[in-house]
């Protein structure tokens, strides 16, 4: 039986995964969300012995059911192949007390390429199915990584356009670099005056807005998104839980059965949402420990139950985790009340209204049976970047770096001392200011581009080719507006 998706705000409609994929959001706002959650097919021991792209079909194809599987392979195939630079595709490094899970080894060097490698082809196909002949057009709020993944997705993809919108001042300059030199006939990237929140609550502003759909959708256009409210970015991610798993099995590091941890750097929470359903579809997971930074609006919600928006907005040297709407959080608030949509639709309305809202007792022990919390100061991200490469040689990015600093504070107040992996999501040549000032302990005001060379040979690390192809590369988008002004760029864009 197909697994059917329903919005969480209004469960009385049924999609098929290929027509929730392509609408990305659904029309009251909500995010889809799987009719139920399926039960992997293969034990873990014969999961084991798949290579990253075996699993990922053994994933897919419970959630994606209405794909063939031709279809799902000709995705799979054509995503996880020779743009990332190994073989693994997600190679495990052991690190003093934990497994850190290489997420960076794709053509962006951030984990989103996990996902964005394969959106691309899952909405091409999507498409196809559902006869649909008007141009997709993509719209992405980005905090830093999501952007310059989507946009190698989709450049140059017929049929397809996408605009990225990004808080301007609030990213590395790496991650600007990466975006704002992007070829392709089909690409526009705008930064705005404001944060990532701005970013997001502008795009859904625009999902929202009935009669500019209607008019973009008379020029033969229609919406979707690339960021992880859309479905198909979602569940690629559940695959590397799988395989995390898979591979530790494979090289006797734990027994078939045996309960492993994660550690998450978590902003949007979609990263570690996936762990979540990696854990429903019968991945042994105890924890997923959401590590925050500063801007600790989850950490607080763990601790009080109450998610609250109110606050300032901090800029940290992990950009991609300065977010105080956690748009994937909303997936985890309906499941935890049972799937009542009109009582998740409160909850967001009130998130809209005031600002915050505060779930019940049974909700919050529904999500305590696997989600912990934890945060983690600049000084402490510092500090274990710092720590870690004098006593190991090992160079992590400041996102990996809040993970890390928050498993060490974990282990101090508890008595856990079950397998964990620590959940990498980003080269260090992407953050090289915070990253090599956190070694050398001097503040350094150079090009990010001398830096670059700088960390490399101080580290040995090699520099990736996606640093070195934007080191001279021209500026191809320099648009900034005012964040009520963003479908003005969009109808610009498309030439309305």
């Amino acid at each position: 039986m197909d697994i059917l998706y329903k919005s969480t705000r209004d469960n009385s409609k049924s999609l098929t995964a290929s027509q929730a994929i392509v609408k990305g959001i659904a029309d009251d706002g909500g995010l889809f969300m799987p009719d139920r959650f399926p039960s992997l097919d293969l034990s873990l021991e014969d999961l084991s012995k798949l290579d990253y792209r075996g699993v990922a079909y053994e994933v897919m194809k419970l959630f994606f059911s209405d794909f063939t599987e031709e279809e799902l392979k000709y995705c799979i195939n054509n995503a996880y192949d020779s743009k990332f630079d190994t073989d693994e595709i997600v190679p495990m490094s052991f690190v003093e007390n934990a497994y850190y899970l290489e997420l960076f080894h794709g053509s962006t060097i951030a984990f989103k390429d996990m996902a964005l490698s394969i959106l691309p082809y899952l909405m091409k196909v999507s498409a196809k199915k559902n006869n649909i002949s008007e141009d997709i057009v993509i719209l992405t709020a980005t905090s830093g990584d999501t952007g310059k993944a989507a946009l190698a997705g989709f450049a140059g993809v017929d049929g397809v356009k996408i605009c990225v919108f990004y808080p301007k001042g609030g990213v590395s300059a790496i991650q600007e670099k990466q975006m704002v030199t992007q070829v392709g006939n089909n690409v526009k990237v705008v930064g705005i005056k404001g944060n990532f929140d701005d970013a997001q609550t502008g795009v859904k502003n625009i999902f929202a807005d009935k009669e500019f759909n209607e008019k973009i959708n008379a020029a033969g256009y229609r919406f979707s998104s690339a960021n992880s409210i859309n479905i198909g970015r979602l569940i690629p991610q559940v695959v590397y839980y799988t395989y995390a798993y898979a591979n530790l099995l494979r090289n006797g590091k734990i027994e078939e059965g045996d309960l492993i941890n994660f550690v998450v750097p978590t902003g949007n929470f979609g990263n570690i949402l996936a762990g979540y359903f990696a854990k429903c579809i019968g991945v042994p997971i105890n924890k997923l420990i959401c590590a925050s930074n500063e801007n600790k609006v989850l950490y607080d919600f763990f601790e009080t139950s109450v998610y609250d928006r109110n606050r300032d907005f901090v800029l940290t040297t992990s950009p991609s985790m300065d977010i105080l709407i956690s748009s994937n959080f909303e997936r985890l608030v309906y499941l935890s009340c049972g799937k009542d949509a009109a009582k998740n639709a409160e909850f967001m309305n009130d998130l809209k209204e005031s600002g915050k809202y505060n779930v019940t007792a049974d909700m919050k022990r529904f999500i305590d049976e696997t989600f912990i919390g934890g945060f983690a100061s600049e000084k402490m991200v510092s500090d274990k970047i710092k720590k870690t490469f004098d006593e190991t040689g090992y160079v992590i990015d400041t996102h990996t770096a809040v993970a890390a600093s928050v498993f060490d504070e974990y282990l101090k107040n508890s008595n856990d001392d079950t397998t964990t992996v620590i959940v990498s999501t980003a080269s260090p040549y992407k953050f090289t200011r915070a990253v090599l000032s956190s070694i050398d302990g001097i503040r350094h005001d150079e090009d990010d581009f001398v830096l670059v060379d700088k960390l490399n040979e101080l580290s040995k690390l090699e520099i990736p080719k996606a640093v070195n192809d934007i080191r001279n590369a021209p500026i191809l988008h320099d648009i900034v507006c005012e964040k009520q002004e963003m479908k003005d760029e969009v109808a610009k864009f498309l030439g309305l």
